[in-house]
């Protein structure tokens, strides 16, 4: 179901936006912008998010990856 969302404009936009209308779909422009700007910030969100995770993880004990990849190597 779609919604209908109302935007105020300065007169001289108005004007030059019906003068092109038979150019640039407006409500197409309009809805891909919002879309565009929800993802970027979503993502911007989800990488704080990350960002919070790693720092709360904690360091991994030097040498692990040495050893980790030492078993593995050992057990084939």
């Amino acid at each position: 179901m779609s919604e209908i969302v109302a935007v105020q404009v300065p007169k001289h936009l108005r004007d030059a936006m019906r003068r092109l209308k038979d150019k640039i779909k407006w409500s197409e422009e309009i809805r891909a912008f919002i879309e565009d700007k929800l993802r970027e910030a979503e993502s911007e969100e989800n990488i704080k998010k990350v960002i919070q995770m790693l720092r709360e993880t904690g360091e991994v004990p030097k040498g692990s990856a040495v050893k980790s990849i030492r078993e593995d190597r050992d057990s084939n």
